[in-house]
């Protein structure tokens, strides 16, 4: 039998991971999600990952910057961007993503996640 799990998003502590940038976790063993708040103006370096990422915007707007052109994600919209694909993201203004994640970012747990404590 397979355990399963109930979470609340109220009760798990923010990672304030820079100023702009804060997250809350959950995962399982293939899949991840994070809770993501960023303020207007924040960047999230280019980089890359093995991980297939879905980005839901809950609130605000993000714009990402893919290999050959950018993508402007609004409240109530999905961008699923493949495993390998480089990317970084800029909040047109304060915004609440929710990512998914498969498999599991080890990084974000193992604190090897040092392009997102970029400056």
């Amino acid at each position: 039998m397979t355990e399963m799990s109930l979470y609340s998003w109220d009760s798990i502590p923010e990672e304030q991971v820079t100023e702009e940038l804060g997250r809350k976790l959950i995962w399982g063993k293939k899949i991840m999600l994070a809770q993501i708040s960023l303020k207007k103006g924040c960047i999230v370096s280019s980089h890359r990952h093995e991980h297939e990422q879905a980005s839901f915007v809950l609130s605000g707007s993000l714009e990402f910057a893919l290999p050959d052109k950018k993508v402007k994600v609004e409240k109530g919209q999905v961008l699923v961007v493949p495993s390998g694909v480089e990317h970084s993201a800029l909040a047109v203004e304060e915004t609440i993503t929710l990512d998914i994640f498969s498999p599991i970012r080890e990084d974000w747990l193992t604190g090897q996640d040092s392009y997102l404590r970029r400056k």
